[in-house]
């Protein structure tokens, strides 16, 4: 069989070829992993509820006793009712009882496996590429499209509609993780429950933790080079009683983060393609990011490393004066910046 790539995931799940007997679902996102894997285990039988239609067998289990596998995909349903095997993922090989399955005679059975991230070289996945009778299916992070699809067709599922801007700003702050995103939007629509729109304030009062926003305010400042405003997070900082070295680790981890980024550029990628991989970031700092990946070079950032790694260890040596270190050092930064 030909390996399915990613984008073809859903339209191969859309229309299932009857030969297929086994699925893996594989990749680095475990939520949609997890999802895919339940919405074809359960489509596969006339009553999920029923333990002996729907069998979930951890991976562990099998990996000891090859043989449990092959004789519950031989076991004849009641009444012959079709069944499901819904095989949990394991860091132990599972290849083999695989093997023996696809070797049989599969009567109205569907076998579903969560592989968890495999590697190209693992034997599930090189056995479920290769087999006329099984699918191996990659489950990566959703982006762009794929993750505008999931949140409008949730929204719309749940009878909310939202504003443009609303729908910028939500997707900025999701992906990764389609269980971790699901999440979200069930707690972005509990938040907006009786109301039919979703707006820009419902985003920002559930994607937003506050306290993170003004630390990192205070860092974009830094590196962006103004002073300004630089000054002004830092005296509410100091008012809210952060502590100096919270704030400085915050700003090593920036800039750590910007030289990962910054060194991937200079091998020749563009900074948009190295921004759609943030997806951590809240949406209103992309725009600052990008600034900073065009104002710091890897050099620079690796003396602003320098100069925060020292300055961490001088608010330990030094605890009386490290709100007075945290502030010269930032605006350090802040200089280094505009130049």
């Amino acid at each position: 069989m030909v390996a399915v790539k990613a984008g073809d995931v859903e339209g191969a799940l859309r229309r299932p070829d009857p030969r297929i007997g086994v699925y893996l679902f594989y990749g680095p996102d475990m939520g949609l992993i997890n999802e895919r894997a339940r919405a074809v285990a359960e489509r596969s039988v006339d009553d999920p509820t029923d333990p002996f239609q729907l069998i979930r067998i951890d991976g562990d289990d099998i990996a000891s006793d090859p043989a449990r596998l092959a004789d519950e995909a031989g076991t004849v349903g009641l009444f012959g009712a079709k069944r499901a095997i819904w095989v949990k993922s394991s860091s132990r090989n599972i290849a083999p009882a695989v093997d023996a399955v696809l070797k049989g005679e599969l009567q109205n059975t569907v076998i579903v496996i969560e592989g968890g991230d495999l590697q190209k070289s693992s034997p599930l996945r090189t056995l479920c590429e290769r087999s006329q009778r099984a699918l191996a299916l990659p489950c990566y992070a959703d982006t762009g499209k794929d993750l505008g699809a999931v949140v409008d067709e949730t929204l719309k599922n749940n009878g909310f509609s939202i504003t443009r801007d609303a729908r910028t700003a939500l997707i900025a702050s999701l992906g990764g993780d389609r269980l971790a995103t699901r999440g979200e939007l069930s707690k972005l629509m509990l938040y907006a429950h009786g109301r039919a729109e979703i707006t820009l304030e419902d985003i920002d009062a559930i994607m937003s933790d506050v306290s993170s926003l003004a630390m990192d305010a205070v860092v974009d400042a830094a590196f962006g080079g103004d002073g300004t405003n630089l000054e002004i997070g830092s005296r509410r900082l100091a008012a809210e009683g952060v502590n100096a070295a919270v704030l400085l680790g915050a700003a090593l981890r920036h800039a750590l983060m910007l030289l990962t980024a910054r060194l991937t550029i200079e091998e020749g990628r563009p900074i948009p393609a190295v921004m759609e991989t943030m997806r951590s970031l809240h949406f209103r700092r992309k725009p600052l990011v990008e600034r900073h990946l065009q104002r710091w070079t890897s050099e620079t950032l690796k003396q602003a490393i320098a100069l925060l790694q020292s300055s961490l260890l001088d608010t330990r040596r030094l605890s009386d004066l490290d709100d007075t270190i945290a502030a010269k050092t930032l605006l350090d930064l802040a200089r280094m910046a505009r130049r």
